[in-house]
This record gives C-alpha cells, sequence and structure tokens, in this order.
C-alpha cells in the first residue's frame, strides 16, 4: 500500500467582511490552537487581495475555512480554492450555495419527504412595490402565526424575529431585508431546540450526540449564541434514546439530500410528541467557545484537535485521489 504523500501546512481561513465577522475569527482561533495542539503547522488568513498569493507561495497547503455568512458559506471561496486547486476541508460550492440560502436548502429537504416548517420566501422589491398590507394577509394565511422572518441568506440568528400578529410583520420584513434582499417567512415551531452536527470520517457520515439548547431568554439569538452563560446547553440533550436516534436520522438526511461534505450542523425542533423538525443545515458550523459543534464532539468523547486534523487529513487524501 502506498503512503499518502504529506500536505503541507494547514490554512485556517477567518474573518470575512460579513456581518459574523467576529465569530468567524473567533472560530479560527479556536480550530487553529486546536490544531497546533496536534502538533500541525498552522497559518491563519483572513480573506483579502493577499490571500492568493499566500495559498501560492505555500507547499501542498490545505485549507481550512471557517468564515460564516457572505464569501465563506454561498460558495464563493470555495470555487476560489477549486479554482486554484487547493484542498479544503469542507462542502463544493453548489452544496454549499444549497445550505446557505434557506429559500433553496428548505424545500429541497420537504420535496425529499424531510419535517420542515411551512415556509415563503419574498423579494425586498415584491415586498414593496405589491404593498404590504396585501402580503402580510396572504402570509397570516398561508403560514399562520407565530412565525419566524429571517434572511434567507444570513446565520447567527442575525435579523430574526418571532412575529406573533399581523401588526408586527412589516417591522419584522425590514429587519430581516437589513442583512439581504430575500426574507424567508416560516411557521413557528413549538418544542425543544436541538443541534446535531454530522461528520464523515473513514468513508462513514456520523451523526454526533443532539446539544439542546436553552436560552435563559427563551430565544436563541445573537447575544445567547455568543455570549457566555446566556445559554445553557445540554450535551447529550435531555431526550428520550427513540427522540435522539430520529434526530440523528434526520441531520445524516439533510447532509446528504443538500449534498453536502466532511461536515455540517442540522438545527432541529423536537415538537411536543417526539417528532423532529429540520429548521435549517448549516455547512460552516460555528467553532467558538460557546458554539455547539465543539460540545457535541466532547460529549462524543471525540477529541476536537484531533477531529480537525482527520478532517484535514481526508481534505488532502481527497485532493490525491
Amino acid at each position: 500500500m502506498n503512503e499518502i504523500a504529506p500536505h503541507g501546512p494547514i490554512v485556517v481561513l477567518a474573518g470575512g467582511l460579513s456581518h459574523e465577522r467576529e465569530v468567524s475569527l473567533r472560530s479560527g482561533r479556536r480550530v487553529a490552537q486546536a490544531l497546533r495542539d496536534q502538533g500541525r503547522q498552522v497559518v491563519e488568513a483572513d480573506v483579502t487581495p493577499d490571500l492568493i498569493g499566500l495559498l501560492r507561495s505555500l507547499e501542498n497547503p490545505v485549507a481550512f475555512p471557517l468564515l460564516h455568512g457572505g464569501v465563506g458559506e454561498d460558495g464563493g471561496l470555495q470555487q476560489v480554492l477549486t479554482l486554484l486547486d487547493v484542498a479544503y476541508v469542507g462542502s463544493e460550492p453548489t452544496a454549499c450555495r444549497r445550505s446557505f440560502n434557506k429559500a433553496v436548502g428548505g424545500p429541497l429537504l420537504a420535496r425529499a419527504g424531510l419535517a420542515t416548517p411551512r415556509m415563503a420566501a419574498l423579494p425586498h422589491d415584491m415586498f414593496r412595490e405589491l404593498g404590504a398590507a396585501h402580503l402580510v394577509a396572504a402570509l397570516g394565511e398561508r403560514i399562520g402565526y407565530p412565525m419566524i422572518v429571517k434572511p434567507a441568506r444570513s446565520g447567527s440568528a442575525l435579523g430574526c424575529s418571532k412575529v406573533t400578529s399581523a401588526a408586527e410583520l412589516p417591522t419584522a420584513m425590514v429587519n430581516a431585508y437589513a442583512y439581504g434582499d430575500l426574507a424567508v417567512i416560516e411557521e413557528f415551531i413549538e418544542g425543544t431546540e436541538v443541534a446535531v452536527p454530522v461528520v464523515e470520517l473513514d468513508g462513514q457520515v456520523l451523526p454526533l450526540p443532539a446539544v439542546e439548547i436553552r436560552p435563559n431568554s427563551g430565544i436563541y439569538d445573537y447575544t445567547a449564541r455568543y455570549t457566555a452563560g446566556e445559554t445553557r446547553f445540554i450535551a447529550p440533550a435531555d431526550v428520550s434514546d427513540e427522540v435522539a436516534a430520529a434526530c440523528a436520522a434526520l441531520a445524516v438526511a439533510a447532509h446528504q439530500v443538500l449534498g453536502l461534505r466532511d461536515l455540517s450542523r442540522a438545527d432541529i425542533i423536537v415538537r411536543p410528541d417526539g417528532t423532529p423538525v429540520c429548521i435549517e443545515t448549516n455547512s460552516a458550523p460555528g467553532m467558538t467557545e460557546t458554539s455547539l459543534m465543539p460540545l457535541s464532539v466532547e460529549a462524543a468523547g471525540y477529541n476536537f484537535g484531533l477531529l480537525c486534523a482527520q478532517l484535514v487529513d481526508n481534505a488532502w487524501a481527497r485532493r490525491l485521489a
């Protein structure tokens, strides 16, 4: 059996210019340190005009993208890495686009038979030109209250609002449009919120333990996500074995339907009757000290740095295949 040629430095890419820049930088720092703790050579880099020159100056680099939002999750960065023939951890450009755009990913999951909320997507121009009053009435009839309004292409709950009446909907739409020209309006699912990461190791698609999310405020918004102590996380989630298995199966199915690769995270609401509903799937899970994926990795009994190193090695082996 031939030995796999060694790869060069691991380029941890973090930062970018999206609204989630600070979260990305925190994810990048954590992964970079975890890889260094495994004895790996790491270069930390931002997405700047100097990036291509840096990648070309390194011998056999492997990129580990940890950008959230914008070019980090919409496939743009992955397309550049593909053009440069640089090995990288994570999904291919087309799969990133499917996952990042909730107006695309949600319907694909529903068409595949997976449980998802009722959904509509409206461009800003349509909402403005056709008259908010008429569309508010139609959305109320179609989706029902309460509902969730959020940007179609954003993360970290930025621009996301819970709406309980028609009077609140226009303001919620304006908040969502502040982060992009397309808003998604979804049925609000009552229940227990969990996140289920998925990783691909040794040719297998593996669900990690579900993490239950209990925000002090009752809403898992940006502050609750990234402020230590604002949310209680339970890993593994406090659900029955049957419900945990159903959540794991749903996360794996969503990963596969969207064509994701290496790692992802499914955000799920478990209804009171135990039925899991997939809210969305993320191709670039956060890796900060309060993020869900590292908590799940720890609950599984895995070493976070070793897992990151294995994902890098898999990306390099794929490049040589």
